[in-house]
């Protein structure tokens, strides 16, 4: 007997034609997630194993809560303070009274309240230290960047002048610019950024050739990546962990050249910050009438936030990079 006799369908006709899968076409399951969940994913993941590794650190971790602190601190001066702190028409106290129980740290010269000073000069201290070192490192990430990419002259004229800032006293070319340029934040800033750059700059060069030398990079311009795709889609993702770590350590050493830029008096003398608070206890000769209240305080919170920034740096260095070797 024949399949018309019996009723037996063939089976190719009996298949549905849309139930047949093409095996060349992967399966798609309705529940696998998308590209940018797997994204999110693999960036919690990461964030998750960085403060794995991170907490192990103890150094770190007491760096850590000690700019925690200073940041809450820095933030609510204004509800804790008050903005008319360093108003001197309306100073609370005597000159230079010594500490009591209404004045936990004294009076200054004028006799304003010096904890008040002090809580509100570390707005001005971290921020000026911060953004100097972003400027510091975007310059220095920049010129480390193209000159390991593009080599050639371009390179050798970068190098030459990164050489040239390197062998210069970078606070002498601080005091030039902030001497030469008006007296304000963003002086000061410009004179910090623009002078602590080279080092940025030879360490990301350095590892910007390392990534070149790699095989996927030569695949990557034989598929038709250009500079531009280059540089930010395969250089900047690997070089990111070094310039992270250099902007923590890099911090530290801003806020120590705005105090000492300060001191000298080359700040805005409208704003107050713990540099300029060292600056009004010389003037007001604290150091040899022994009105220690006035000197300790400023330098005390300068010393912890750069020792806090620098131990956060190290601790960020040796998380991204095991093979350092820092020790715990």
């Amino acid at each position: 007997m024949t399949a018309e006799t019996t009723g037996a369908a063939d089976p190719a006709e009996a298949a549905d034609p849309a139930e047949a899968a093409d095996p060349a076409e992967p399966a798609v399951t309705p529940d696998a997630p998308s590209p940018r969940a797997l994204a999110r994913r693999r960036r919690r993941a990461s964030a998750a194993r960085f403060w794995r590794e991170y907490r192990k650190h103890r150094a770190g971790v007491f760096g850590l809560a000690a700019l925690v602190l200073f940041v809450l601190v820095a933030l609510t001066a204004p509800l804790t303070v008050g903005s008319d702190v360093d108003s001197v028409t309306d100073a609370p106290g005597q000159p230079l009274e010594s500490p009591s129980g209404r004045f936990p740290l004294g009076t200054d010269q004028f006799g304003r309240n010096l904890l008040g000073l002090l809580i509100w000069g570390s707005r001005v201290s971290l921020m000026v230290g911060l953004l100097a070192a972003v400027l510091s490192v975007l310059i220095g990430a920049l010129i480390g960047i193209t000159a390991g990419h593009f080599r050639g002259w371009y390179a050798t004229v970068m190098m030459r002048i990164t050489d040239w800032f390197l062998v210069m006293p970078t606070l002498v070319l601080a005091i030039v610019l902030a001497t030469v340029l008006s007296r304000s934040l963003g002086t000061i800033v410009l004179a910090i950024g623009v002078t602590t750059w080279p080092t940025t700059a030879r360490l990301v060069r350095a590892q910007t050739l390392a990534v070149e030398s790699r095989p996927y990079i030569e695949r990557a311009k034989a598929l038709g990546g250009g500079h531009w795709h280059i540089m930010s889609r395969h250089v900047l993702p690997n070089v990111m962990p070094l310039i992270l770590a250099q902007t923590t350590l890099i911090i530290s050493s801003a806020i120590l050249a705005e105090a000492t830029l300060a001191f000298l008096g080359l700040g805005d003398p409208t704003v107050v910050s713990w540099g300029g608070l060292l600056q009004d206890a010389r003037e007001a000769g604290s150091v040899s009438s022994g009105d220690w209240w006035y000197l300790v305080p400023p330098g005390v919170g300068i010393a912890v936030v750069a020792l806090a920034f620098t131990l956060c740096g190290r601790a960020v260095e040796a998380v991204l990079n095991p093979r350092l070797g820092v020790s715990r």
